[in-house]
């Protein structure tokens, strides 16, 4: 056999090697939790989609260690089955270990299925007209915050 066969089987017998040690894996591992609810408890999910301050982003297996803050928004998870949850949190922080385990922890959340715009609306004006109202600088950054909250319930529910 010629230098050039032998040399073309080992680097495809390496390259194999590589790419099954480096292939991502099926499996993650979801805790989702809030004050108010645990929607996953060590769940095996494709993928999250969540919102956070320094942007949103994907996590699949395998994904780089990362501690984010959510910022209120939709967090979305695709499940095994196909089945795509959507929960609202208001805030909290996701944590993506080395073992493909994903914790999110939010302060509160809700399925989107169960918001009402109606009240999403109702709470926007109102916590906006508080906002106008606000009399020192601690009232106008709660009222603000709030505002946030809302802005983005109001898009989720939409």
């Amino acid at each position: 056999m010629s230098f050039a066969m032998k040399g073309a089987r080992m680097l495809a017998s390496r390259s194999a090697r590589l790419m099954q040690s480096r292939g991502y894996a099926d499996e993650m591992k979801l805790t989702f939790a809030a004050g108010n609810k645990v929607f996953f408890d060590s769940a095996d999910v494709r993928q999250i989609d969540v919102p956070s301050f320094s942007g949103s982003f994907g996590i699949l297996a395998k994904h780089v260690p990362t501690l984010a803050v959510l910022k209120p928004g939709v967090v979305q998870v695709y499940q095994n089955d196909g089945k795509v949850l959507k929960v609202f949190v208001s805030s909290g922080s996701v944590s993506v270990n080395e073992d493909s385990s994903v914790q999110v922890l939010a302060e509160e959340a809700h399925l989107v299925e169960d918001l009402d715009l109606s009240q999403c609306r109702q709470l926007l004006t109102q916590y906006q007209q508080e906002l106008g109202r606000a009399a020192n600088d601690e009232d106008r950054a709660a009222a603000a915050i709030a505002v946030e909250c809302c802005e983005a319930l109001v898009k989720a529910a939409e």
